[in-house]
């Protein structure tokens, strides 16, 4: 299109020639666009410290006094007063776990057996807490299965999927998809770990 409008000596207004133009963004970057457009709620952490107090922000902005936690190791984050911990999954209980990745071309964060157990993430509570680090950031879907498949040598999880949507009740039109609703009202905490 532009070598006839260069040949017919047609102008080029820049505004569209600018449009056109691809960002090329970090890893984290491209990772967070992706996730707050799909309405997730994202929280940066430089130290521990900071992973403490936003996860109180959140629970008293919530007034979540319940939460479910199924990794012990992340009951360092917690004092017994702030909250009541169960180690059972109750749809009415907001969750806090960790994940496999974050896949950043799409936005989406990826969970196994190892988190979810043998629960299905359309059986999950619509409240999630997850705790991430810089490093569980890949590229894509492909990445993120062959860090599962490395991570996990010889003892595969099972149960993988993905959190696609962090606006509750918001259609999903992709018939992979059907009958999987798997929308989340999803806080991110991220810590930087790199």
């Amino acid at each position: 299109m532009n070598f006839f409008k260069k040949l017919f000596n047609i102008p080029v207004t820049e505004d569209k020639e600018i449009q056109k133009q691809e960002v090329d963004l970090s890893l984290d970057d491209l990772f967070v666009h992706n996730f707050v457009e799909k309405g997730g709620k994202f929280l940066y952490c430089l130290k521990e410290s900071e992973v403490i107090d936003n996860l109180k922000n959140i629970l008293k902005e919530n007034n979540w006094k319940q939460l479910t936690l199924l990794d012990n190791e992340l009951a360092s984050f917690f004092n017994k007063e702030d909250v009541t911990i169960y180690k059972n999954f109750n749809s009415e209980i907001p969750v806090f776990l960790n994940c496999e990745h974050l896949i950043a071309d799409n936005g989406d964060i990826l969970f196994s057996s190892r988190q979810l157990k043998s629960t299905k993430l359309s059986e999950m509570p619509q409240n999630f807490i997850v705790y991430a680090t810089t490093s569980q950031l890949v590229k894509d879907m492909g990445q993120g299965l062959t860090g599962i498949k490395i991570h996990h040598k010889g003892n595969l999880p099972t149960n993988i999927s993905a959190v696609k949507n962090y606006k509750i009740n918001k259609s999903d039109d992709n018939f992979l998809n059907y009958g999987n609703s798997n929308s989340k009202n999803l806080y991110l905490l991220l810590l930087e770990d790199l």
